[in-house]
């Protein structure tokens, strides 16, 4: 055998080595039950869902990303979308049913929730958290499609392990749907279009991940001996895939499409429209109506040199669209919500900052003032084992000093103890003295003057 026919064999086996997920796969008919057993959405799931949509509503109401988090651990949402990509993935059409109708339960039930408490509670402002679930990114398709490739692959191994949390977390269903009923109460459709346009790009692609993961794995797919059910059967799921799939992918080309023109505008932004003693504040990227406005402090910029930044458009395949520039903080059309959001960061950012340098600050000099203080409750204590052990001792006094060697000018800090003695102990007993006090203080350096 040459040299040449062992790499692929070699390339062969080091594949069948680390990546054959084979061997850990599960037996089929537990890992079956138990994305059947997390389809169904009736009794404590349901309960368990609800009140998860409640503790995610408050962290997106007072913008806690911890306590968003907590919530989609608790949350059992996974369930039915996994179930949807496996039954398409092993023609069951009853699961597929069984998962459609339990993922519009869950998603009805979930907006009503969200709705009924945005509409209760106080705090009615669109924090950060919550505005972030309005608009999707071609990011949160990707995470979609590989968190449900590393849901079913989880789900099917012996080792389940934490992956189906961490996927939850990741591709972030229920902030969406409590985004959906926050717009609802407030009267604000696109909040929740935007949001409800999320929630079904995510559950899409973490159910065709799941698909995938299906027929990656070879699970086995249900046997009819019906064949004309069969075929029924099958066409009935190819349409039904058709039918969703064909708005995900539009929806999802749309989403190409804008983040590519969101990154190519802000490419031009930050090279083009970096002038000298200039700064950009605020800037606003449209792609449906294709304009960029851009907000503009410091020297005035020139309309020669504006005029041909518009020309440098085309550069960024930008070419269609409308370059606005606004300079000076008195312009009428400045957006001022913006620049006073802005100048309210940077000072929140610098009070922090301050805050945290202050406390630090606090701690050290607390630290240190219970050096020097420390021995004044401990004297108290010393004192009642003192007089049963040197009745001849008349006071004690313990401090902290810092001892600095004068050629060396090397320092140490050591544990000062004064005591006066009528008679003065001998030798060995202010040894033992000294010892006693070391244990009772827990000075690792001390030194004792006796009176």
């Amino acid at each position: 055998m040459n040299e040449q026919s062992k790499y692929p064999s070699f390339i062969k086996a080091f594949f069948n080595e680390y990546f054959d997920m084979r061997k850990d796969k599960d037996d089929e008919k537990i890992i079956m039950e138990s994305i059947r057993y997390g389809v169904e959405f009736r009794g404590a799931n349901l309960w368990i869902l609800i009140f998860a949509i409640f503790v995610a509503s408050l962290g997106l109401n007072v913008n806690s990303t911890a306590v968003i988090i907590g919530a989609m651990l608790i949350s059992p949402l996974m369930g039915p979308i996994i179930g949807m990509g496996l039954a398409v993935g092993i023609n069951d059409f009853e699961l597929l049913k069984r998962s459609i109708k339990s993922f519009a339960v869950a998603t009805v039930i979930s907006v009503v929730t969200a709705t009924i408490y945005f509409a209760l509670t106080p705090l009615d402002e669109a924090q950060s958290e919550l505005l972030a679930r309005t608009s999707p990114t071609i990011y949160d398709v990707l995470i979609a499609l590989f968190g449900g490739l590393a849901g079913i692959v989880a789900l099917s191994t012996k080792d389940k392990g934490n992956v189906l949390p961490g996927v939850a977390i990741a591709t972030a269903l229920m902030p969406p749907l409590c985004t959906a009923g926050y717009g609802l109460a407030t009267g604000q459709l696109i909040y929740f279009l935007g949001a409800f346009y999320l929630y079904f790009i995510n559950s899409v692609f973490i159910s065709l991940a799941t698909f995938i993961g299906t027929r990656f794995l070879h699970f086995s797919k249900k046997q009819f001996v019906d064949k004309a059910r069969e075929k029924k059967v099958k066409n009935s799921i190819i349409a039904l895939v058709i039918v969703t799939m064909c708005p995900a992918i539009y929806m999802t080309y749309n989403i190409v499409r804008a983040t590519i023109y969101t990154s190519s505008a802000n490419s031009f932004i930050n090279n083009v429209l970096n002038f000298h003693n200039t700064q950009v504040i605020s800037r606003e990227i449209d792609f449906k109506d294709k304009t960029i406005r851009v907000v503009l402090v410091g020297n005035e910029v020139p309309e020669k040199q504006i005029a041909h930044a518009r020309d440098l458009l085309k550069n960024y395949k930008l070419q269609n669209s409308q370059l606005s520039v606004i300079q000076g903080v008195n312009s009428d059309s400045i957006d001022v919500t913006t620049l006073r959001s802005l100048v309210m960061e940077d000072f929140y950012k610098d009070n922090v900052e301050r805050s945290e340098q202050q406390k630090a600050e606090i701690a050290r000099l607390k630290n240190e003032l219970q050096l020097y203080t420390r021995y004044n409750t401990l004297d108290d204590n010393i004192i009642p084992e003192l007089k049963v052990l040197y009745p001849h001792a008349e006071s004690i006094s313990l401090s902290y000093a810092v001892e600095t060697e004068v050629g060396t000018q090397k320092r140490d800090t050591l544990t000062l103890a004064f005591m006066r003695f009528s008679p003065q102990p001998r030798a060995n007993e202010r040894t033992k003295i000294t010892e006693w006090l070391k244990a009772r203080t827990g000075a690792k350096k001390l030194k004792l003057i006796i009176e």
